[in-house]
């Protein structure tokens, strides 16, 4: 009877949180363009105002998830940022959108979000077994890919129909779906918690060594930091300005992105499908060599449609990458570290991407975007390399294979 509940729970969580997804890209694509109204200082405050809260209170994010249970931080986080948006919606037909407002609702989403993101990534492992944790993983990067892809033109058609105010609604009630669901369902088994006398601050430190000493832990996020520094930028940031430069135009560069997101979402749903590989390391590792190799064809690209099939094999790889690595590092966590080490992964990925996207720009700036982009190959191509010669990664399997 247990059983049979799982499979709907695990689908009820997965469809709520990727409608909320929905909901939040285009809410914040709404933020966005309303600070830009302020002038780009404002903007970027506004964003930074997410990032910073978001950043700083991750590691006691994932100490509170451990402690107090991951479901119940979710509900936690559902049921205030259904107040906030509700709230922005009544402020924004008010009081339009004065600076002050926009700052103070976007410290709200940095700081839930530095909570809320370490417990519902530790929510695969505490719906579905072991064996199921690969395909749910999968499944759950194509739905965010996505949501990703329809969020932003939902965001543009919201606003320009009703504003702020009317896309914070629409936002209100994906929340209001995604609270039904988490009230509903119930992890398949409590896991573990710290002791109550350890202190939280015990608790990070605690997460943090067991990271840094893990033999399968440590290089996994070596790995992540690794892509999140070669991969991401390389599309969003790279490609736009190598368009640019070959001038190509906007219309090739977003297509280029485009593709990128191609790529993910052939990759997902058939790791889905089939599967990810019974050796697990070896296809994390794999699928950055594999969206190297799309790099490298995106700097040779002689025309935009050869810079689009490039991109997709980058795509690819990084669906690659992201349906195994998930699943790695959820299965070698310990169950009462399981929103700890979320949130050290989440912080690793930020770091890496903040400190990538300067550094590249820079380059960009001074080489060329071309240059830059092989830099994030050649880094990616190590990065697969170091992964296949970790004897822990390559030797660790999926669980029952």
């Amino acid at each position: 009877m247990r059983r049979a509940r799982v499979r709907p729970a695990r689908n009820f969580w997965l469809a709520g949180t990727r409608a909320s997804l929905v909901g939040d890209a285009a809410l914040y694509l709404a933020l966005s363009w309303a600070a830009s109204a302020h002038g780009g200082q404002m903007a970027a405050l506004v964003l930074s105002a997410i990032t910073l809260p978001r950043t700083v209170l991750l590691l006691l994010g994932g100490a509170v998830g451990d402690r107090f249970g991951a479901r119940r931080v979710m509900i936690t986080g559902d049921v205030v940022m259904l107040a906030a948006v509700l709230a922005l919606a009544v402020a924004a037909r008010t009081w339009g959108t004065p600076a002050w407002m926009l700052l103070g609702f976007a410290t709200v989403v940095g700081t839930v979000d530095a909570f809320y993101l370490p417990a519902t990534g530790s929510m695969p492992r505490r719906l579905v077994s072991k064996e199921q944790l690969p395909r749910a993983m999968a499944l759950r990067q194509a739905g965010g890919q996505v949501a990703s892809l329809l969020g932003a033109p939902l965001g543009a058609v919201l606003v320009a129909m009703a504003g702020l105010s009317g896309t914070a609604l629409v936002d209100a009630c994906s929340f209001a779906a995604v609270l039904a669901v988490m009230v509903w369902v119930r992890p398949v088994a409590e896991a573990e918690r710290p002791p109550r006398a350890e202190s939280l601050l015990a608790g990070i430190a605690d997460g943090v060594k067991l990271a840094a000493t893990d033999p399968v832990l440590r290089p996994a996020l070596l790995l992540t930091a690794a892509a999140a520094a070669g991969l991401l930028p390389a599309v969003a940031l790279l490609s736009p300005l190598l368009a640019r430069s070959n001038g190509w135009g906007p219309g090739s560069a977003g297509l280029v992105a485009a593709g990128q997101g191609v790529g993910i979402l052939l990759a997902a749903p058939l790791a889905a499908r089939l599967g990810p590989m019974h050796r697990i390391g070896v296809g994390t590792s794999l699928g950055l060599a594999l969206a190297a190799v799309g790099l490298a064809g995106l700097t040779a690209a002689p025309a935009p449609a050869a810079a689009i099939a490039a991109a997709m094999v980058a795509g690819a790889g990084s669906g690659v990458f992201s349906c195994h690595i998930g699943p790695l590092v959820l299965v070698g966590a310990p169950d009462t570290h399981l929103s700890r080490v979320q949130s050290l992964l989440t912080l690793v990925q930020s770091l890496a991407l903040v400190v990538a996207t300067n550094v590249l720009g820079w380059l960009a700036n001074a080489a060329g975007a071309r240059s830059a982009i092989v830099v994030c190959a050649v880094l990616g191509c190590v990065a697969g390399v170091a992964g296949l010669a970790s004897t822990p990664l390559r030797g660790l399997r999926q669980a029952g294979s």
